[in-house]
């Protein structure tokens, strides 16, 4: 699909259980994700990044009710109580380096969660955006859960090269894929190469525009988080 045939965003996630829009109901995500957008708090990368850690703790949190729980008994300094406590802790992905913020919010709720991480950039400057995967680093990750973690999913392809790119390391048994804001063309893409996944995002906007960039979007997370490149 290209920007001119975009699918309506509610159209991106309707009847489809498997896509989750954190920011459709009204909550504290809503506020850090207009803040995010904002161009006058943008101008503070600290505020930024720590606004995409709390979207990422908020998304992490909505994950874990889909994981495996096993019953525990705890001592207290006052007698033994029965709880809940995680099987195994998920294995984190992300793309550099733009995800680092975002990453970093999952990994303060999954805090022993070993960590993967993808070099992954668009080729630019022909009719159609390349994506190139240079460097990957994983555990293993077969019968592991996965949450694979980006702040802009746009056109999907770095995401779905990267997922596949990872696969070397191992088959999960479970895969979650999260982002901030998405395209209705990308949640279309993603959904459909990895059938397996389930998706989270706090928005999904309008289109993309004719260089794949999401529209109304924020600008670029990377650069906003940690200043602009050459």
């Amino acid at each position: 699909m290209d920007a001119l045939t975009s699918l309506p965003a509610d159209a991106a996630a309707a009847d489809n259980p498997r896509v989750h829009v954190v920011c459709a109901e009204p909550s504290i995500a809503n506020h850090f994700l207009a803040e995010l957008r904002d161009v006058d708090v943008q101008r503070d990368s600290l505020r930024f990044r720590r606004n995409l850690q709390r979207l990422g703790e908020i998304i992490a949190y909505r994950i874990s009710s889909q994981l495996s729980y096993v019953e525990k008994t705890v001592k207290t300094p006052l007698a033994e109580a029965k709880s809940l406590q995680l099987h195994d802790f998920p294995v984190l992905a992300t793309v550099l380096r733009a995800g680092l913020p975002f990453h970093q919010g999952f990994l303060n709720y999954f805090d022993q969660s070993p960590s993967a991480f993808a070099a992954a950039y668009r080729i630019e400057g022909t009719s159609q955006v390349q994506v190139q995967v240079d460097y990957l680093s994983a555990p293993s990750l077969d019968e592991r859960v996965l949450i694979l973690v980006d702040p802009m999913l746009a056109s999907g392809k770095s995401l779905v090269q990267t997922y596949r790119a990872m696969l070397r390391f191992g088959t999960p048994r479970q895969v979650h894929i999260a982002a901030v804001i998405a395209s209705p063309d990308g949640v279309a893409y993603v959904t459909r190469e990895i059938p397996e996944a389930t998706l989270w995002v706090a928005a999904i906007d309008e289109k993309l525009n004719e260089q794949a960039y999401i529209v109304p979007g924020l600008g670029d997370a990377g650069d906003l988080s940690y200043g602009s490149k050459l």
